[in-house]
């Protein structure tokens, strides 16, 4: 990942300070990311709405522990994914139904035509159905590398643990999904290229 942005630094500092200017201008520029993050390992939006507040609450209480010399926003979703993996044992895996659509993972201008939203919100629940029936540290692990595109070594590094553990989790993790595609030609995309080496 990218070093942080010097303007982001700026703000780390002056919230550090006590400017909550600042630390609102972090939240703003990295909600999406944090919300985006939890609802695809919590699949339930009022859910993810709730952690991606508590994971701003950890880091805004722990900004002092914060190492300048790593992505800030690497260190924002450790704290954010971390949270969201903890929720899930709490609630003992229980699957949640999903009743609204995925968010969109890209930004757009261009509003997409009906027809297609709509078949792009079907291949997102498919999807959002599929990583429901991982466990939550396997999810976290798909997330983190097929949606952020983070390294196996970040990935360790915020899931706290190896980088041979999170190459098993995501090889064993592709497996489950594969045998989960009861039609193989229903695949969405974004599933494609994950599952060609299950």
């Amino acid at each position: 990942m990218s070093a942080t942005d010097p303007v982001v630094l700026e703000w780390i500092q002056a919230a550090l300070e006590g400017d909550q200017d600042a630390f609102a201008e972090l939240v703003y520029t990295y909600q999406d990311s944090v919300f985006n993050l939890c609802y695809r390992i919590l699949s339930d939006r009022v859910e993810a709405e709730d952690a991606a507040q508590e994971a701003f609450l950890r880091a805004y209480l722990n900004l002092s522990r914060y190492d300048p010399s790593r992505s800030f926003k690497t260190w924002l979703l450790t704290i954010a994914s971390n949270h969201c993996i903890d929720r899930l044992r709490r609630r003992r895996m229980k699957l949640m139904s999903i009743d609204d659509p995925m968010p969109s993972l890209t930004l757009s201008s261009d509003e997409p035509e009906p027809e297609q939203a709509s078949i792009t919100r079907e291949q997102s629940e498919a999807v959002q159905r599929l990583l429901d029936k991982l466990p939550a540290d396997y999810r976290a692990a798909i997330v983190l590398r097929y949606w952020y595109d983070y390294s196996y070594n970040e990935i360790a590094d915020m899931l706290e643990t190896t980088e041979s553990a999170i190459k098993s989790r995501l090889f064993r993790a592709r497996q489950m999904l594969a045998e989960l595609i009861e039609d193989p030609k229903s695949i969405p995309g974004a599933l494609t290229l994950l599952l060609e080496n299950a």
